[in-house]
């Protein structure tokens, strides 16, 4: 590699070093300050962001930047679409967080519930989303929550965490809870919701999102008449809220923002994506495949 070459790739280094940096400012502002930021992100200490926003980048290596980058950025090579799911789920989110609403929001896997909270959370201040895993127990959940928020639960008992959620909650505006999956938690967090509730009532906005798997074992509790199910179905206001898949007004937006833009690959993707957003943007990937191999021909 001669000289003008190693030049250039330190300037193409230095110009993504100066994006990330900037991102990572971003960031922080978002969540308050450095060290709730660094409380936000897995593997990366308030220190490597000191650095960072100093500039100060000869000591991190490429490893860090790159988790930093993955933390912070969506994928580059895929362009998100407003779909009429992602503008409904929206709207509801910010009704909850402006009027410490409850909701329960059912929608089917791949319509983009996720990927919608995820951007919320990014591009609205006070909104905390935690992504539920069906291992959770009462503490695990609670350190997500608190991480979401960018405060630091080492060494807390789960008393202590609640207190701690519900005092910073409460000194904040207009905050919202965002609970993806929450299909997937166990009994014993699912009894938890009610103790969050009734703690955060008219202070927080919560936001539960699930497939309708999460109806179905709501109303075979109701009828089972299990422990906490009428207290759980009584505070999302007896009612869980449905936000369809794509349509293919969507399927049409996703395809022209990402590349595929003939009629004849479009009705390809619609044909083969059963309203599912991840079958949507494999059948993008593929075509894009088919016509690199067919320009290189």
């Amino acid at each position: 590699m001669n000289t003008q070459e190693k030049q250039q790739i330190a300037r193409l280094d230095l110009a993504v070093f100066t994006k990330i940096a900037q991102a990572l400012n971003d960031f922080c502002n978002r969540k308050g300050n450095q060290n709730k930021a660094a409380n936000s992100l897995k593997g990366v200490s308030g220190a490597t962001i000191t650095q960072v926003l100093k500039g100060n980048w000869d000591s991190i290596a490429d490893k860090m930047w790159r988790l930093i980058k993955a933390q912070i950025f969506a994928k580059e090579d895929w362009v998100c679409v407003e779909t009429a799911a992602y503008q409904t789920l929206t709207a509801l989110i910010s009704d909850a967080q402006e009027h410490s609403q409850v909701y329960a929001i059912i929608a089917p896997a791949g319509s983009g519930k996720t990927k919608t909270m995820q951007l919320y959370e990014k591009e609205n201040p006070n909104a905390y989303m935690v992504q539920c895993n069906e291992f959770w127990n009462k503490k695990a959940f609670m350190g997500e929550l608190l991480a979401a928020m960018g405060r630091d639960s080492s060494g807390l008992t789960v008393n202590e965490m609640v207190n701690e959620a519900v005092r910073v909650l409460k000194s904040t505006e207009n905050p919202v809870i965002l609970l993806d999956e929450f299909d997937k938690v166990n009994d014993q967090v699912l009894y938890f919701f009610i103790t969050l509730y009734n703690l955060l009532e008219e202070h927080c906005g919560i936001v539960m999102c699930a497939t309708d798997f999460l109806e179905k074992r709501i109303k075979r509790g109701l009828k089972l008449n299990k422990k906490g199910y009428k207290e759980i179905y009584s505070r999302i206001g007896r009612n869980f809220i449905e936000v369809n898949a794509i349509t293919q007004a969507d399927c049409i937006q996703i395809c022209t923002a990402n590349g595929i833009t003939t009629k004849t690959d479009i009705k390809a993707v619609w044909a083969d994506c059963e309203g599912d957003l991840r079958r949507v943007k494999r059948k993008i990937h593929a075509l894009k495949l088919a016509h690199l191999e067919a320009s290189n021909d």
